[in-house]
């Protein structure tokens, strides 16, 4: 049985798993992931560089967002109404 709780006052993330021992006596073993989480996100952070600009990025991904769409012939047009209509596609912003 794994139970996943973290004390509130430390806000850690503790995997509690407990299991019955070759004897017979119940045993619960923690680990605690908190320590390896905040290191796995510092080397994202390192990763992306100090050049990492988030803004550009979102602005890059809405102009690719908008030529994916852009120059549809009618037919691809009707199919995008649709989709948009459905839900499956965001709706292209106005701008």
């Amino acid at each position: 049985m794994t139970d996943r709780t973290g004390s509130s006052d430390s806000g850690a993330d503790i995997s509690r798993v407990t299991g019955i021992s070759g004897g017979g006596s119940l045993g619960t073993f923690e680990f605690d992931f908190a320590g390896h989480e905040a290191r796995r996100r510092a080397e994202i952070v390192a990763a992306l560089g100090d050049d990492w600009d988030p803004v550009a990025v979102l602005a890059g991904e809405a102009e690719a967002q908008r030529l994916l769409y852009s120059d549809l012939d009618a037919d691809q047009q009707a199919l995008y109404a649709r989709l948009v209509a459905a839900g499956v596609l965001p709706a292209a912003e106005q701008g």
